[in-house]
């Protein structure tokens, strides 16, 4: 019961109105990205999540070795990507960050395979989490990601419904109004993270990063 309470007394305190204060503040960069790839043995596990995408089809993210059972069942699905950039919003509001590092980097790496591009956006309210209300939102929203090209990597947009408190507590999310940029290694382990509207030097770390990462064993 008092976890509850504390739950609730965060989420209370950590209302819309603070969050568009913050906003006002610092224009959703709430912290300055990463300026070097964050080495293995300080690199934390990206929260589990389960998301969909526009055609109802579900995904766990992120996808790493360690949600293989053998080598074998491995061997019989899809490759196992060396870097994946998992983009977070919240609200419609945070489109326009997440946009600002998503695009640059799908030109960047639209050729190179190992690579994923996932733009995630949570939906928490009660009512469009029920599964009727959740189906036509999927439709209303249904989108091609296929831009008819033949390049490896594509622009994946997916949803994430219902309450996501020990998500946003694990990454330490508190300003919903903002977006949140990890880059994710085969481990499924942050190696990077930028937050808000990308500036031109940390969009430079972000791609370095990147291809050190595919350079990884």
């Amino acid at each position: 019961m008092q976890s509850i309470k504390n739950e609730l007394g965060y989420e209370m305190n950590r209302g819309y109105f603070a969050d568009i204060s913050e906003l006002k503040k610092h224009g959703g960069k709430i912290a300055l990205a990463s300026k070097i790839i964050i080495p293995e043995m300080k690199a934390v596990k990206f929260p589990s999540i389960e998301v969909n995408f526009s055609n109802g089809k579900a995904l766990k993210l992120p996808i790493d070795l360690k949600e293989k059972e053998s080598a074998a069942d491995a061997a019989k699905s899809s490759p196992i990507p060396k870097a994946s950039l998992i983009c977070v919003s919240f609200r419609a509001n945070a489109q326009s960050m997440i946009s600002s590092w998503s695009l640059p980097f799908l030109d960047t790496f639209r050729s190179s395979k190992g690579v994923n591009l996932y733009e995630v956006s949570f939906i928490d309210s009660w009512l469009l989490c029920q599964t009727p209300i959740k189906q036509l939102l999927l439709r209303i929203m249904k989108k091609s990601n296929d831009d008819g090209s033949d390049d490896p990597l594509k622009r994946q947009i997916v949803y994430s419904f219902g309450d996501h408190y020990y998500f946003r507590k694990e990454l330490h999310i508190l300003n919903l109004l903002t977006g949140y940029i990890y880059l994710i290694d085969k481990f499924g382990r942050i190696r990077w993270q930028g937050y808000g509207l990308a500036t031109e030097d940390e969009l430079a770390s972000l791609l370095s990063c990147t291809s050190l990462l595919l350079e990884e064993k």
